[in-house]
């Protein structure tokens, strides 16, 4: 009887946690979405603001620099805090990277929004780590928490948002009891940012040929092209990062990193590869795109990243994968939405070798019958991506191996 009610009492200790971290997540991540349509149209029609964005670089670099300490280190101190507990995260970090990606996007940095729905996600959550009395182990499953319901409030797809906090983790180091946590409170944040208002875009595939030995082939090919993309995505950002890193006095980074990013703007003479970037993916699958257009929005956000703006890496993955895939048409014999729609999914699989949760991904947003192309490009692009995705560090030592962990078990029953 003792027995059960101590598994009553820690139920609903964290359907309560759930509930008020998906509430919270999805409320902050609804208005970061609004906040962030706004700044992007006033942007688009005030296009002389691109010209600050050195200024706006060295202020962010400058908040950061000066009272950002272990905010700092943004997506890798969650991954650290969940693999070594110690320190609970400053919250500071949620309100400095809101208004670091709403400060770049509306000077026209290359981002994402991934990396500050996360960010904030997790440092919500583990404020009630003292609060509710967690041990070492489920202050783990709370990151998580955060993590997973950051990332479905902002792209409204709560399954690969849970699977995404768990792989990202890597699933081994995951206990059996943070899996029901996670999908509650990715359901409950994304439920709670459309509540509020939040419509998220739509895709569609329409054309979704025959699965057969020219089509698997083809998807094969494909999937070996994202990897590759994913795979110099992630060496540029390398590079980029080793260079920037020479300049000591942090907030010089960004004013540079601007100064490049305007010169560069204005030779390509448009804004198409600035910001998300949404209304170029939307465009990549029903028309023929610029046969550039993946490889400049390569360039602009690993720079623009590395440079010291704040944002993420997905939202750009996806336009670099549709782009890609588009201009894929020319020689691999698979509909163009189709592609746009694979290489979507793959590269970003590719990136963040987080291959599970990204074929959930494309089965959430393109729906199960184009989930096997999907899946198979995911799954090449993820083994030809190499060894160190953009989730980087120590952290990520042996996460390559995520896939073949539970390909070992499954294979084992």
């Amino acid at each position: 009887m003792q027995k059960f009610n101590s598994y009553i009492i820690g139920f609903m200790k964290w359907l309560l946690l759930c509930i008020i971290i998906g509430v919270l997540t999805g409320t902050v991540a609804a208005l970061f979405l609004m906040s962030l349509d706004y700044v992007t149209q006033l942007r688009e029609t005030h296009q002389w603001i691109i010209y600050s964005l050195p200024i706006i670089g060295f202020t962010i670099g400058a908040i950061y620099h000066y009272y950002g300490g272990e905010a700092n280190k943004g997506n890798n101190l969650l991954l650290q805090q969940h693999h070594s507990p110690q320190a609970t995260i400053p919250f500071r970090m949620a309100p400095l990277v809101y208004i670091g990606t709403i400060l770049t996007h509306l000077a026209g940095g290359s981002a994402g929004r991934e990396g500050t729905a996360l960010q904030m996600g997790g440092a919500i959550a583990d404020q009630f780590t003292k609060l509710f009395k967690c041990n070492s182990d489920e202050r783990k499953t709370m990151i998580v928490v955060g993590i997973s319901a950051g990332f479905a409030a902002v792209f409204g797809t709560p399954i690969a948002g849970a699977i995404f906090a768990l792989e990202i983790m890597l699933f081994k180091n995951n206990r059996l009891a943070s899996v029901m946590p996670s999908f509650a409170a990715a359901y409950i944040a994304h439920y709670t940012c459309l509540a509020i208002g939040i419509h998220h875009t739509q895709y569609t595939i329409g054309l979704i040929p025959v699965l057969n030995a020219s089509s698997i082939i083809s998807a094969l090919i494909a999937g070996l092209i994202f990897g590759l993309a994913a795979l110099f995505f992630s060496k540029l950002n390398s590079i980029w990062s080793l260079l920037f890193n020479k300049v000591s006095y942090a907030p010089l980074r960004p004013l540079i990193g601007g100064i490049v990013l305007i010169i560069a703007i204005s030779i390509l003479g448009t804004t198409k590869h600035i910001g998300l970037g949404i209304p170029t993916i939307i465009e990549s699958f029903s028309t023929p795109v610029g046969k550039y257009d993946f490889f400049i929005k390569i360039l602009l956000t690993s720079f623009t990243l590395s440079a010291g703006f704040k944002g993420g890496e997905v939202t750009p993955l996806f336009f670099i994968g549709a782009t890609l895939g588009n201009i894929l048409i020319w020689f691999i014999p698979l509909p163009m939405a189709l592609l746009a729609g694979m290489g979507f999914v793959a590269v970003f699989a590719g990136a963040t070798h987080c291959a599970i949760a990204s074929i959930v991904l494309g089965i959430e947003l393109f729906g199960l019958n184009a989930g096997l192309f999907i899946g198979i490009a995911s799954v090449v692009s993820y083994f030809t991506s190499g060894t160190n995705g953009i989730y980087s560090a120590q952290l990520k030592q042996g996460a390559k191996f995520k896939l073949y962990h539970y390909l070992q078990r499954i294979t084992s029953v």
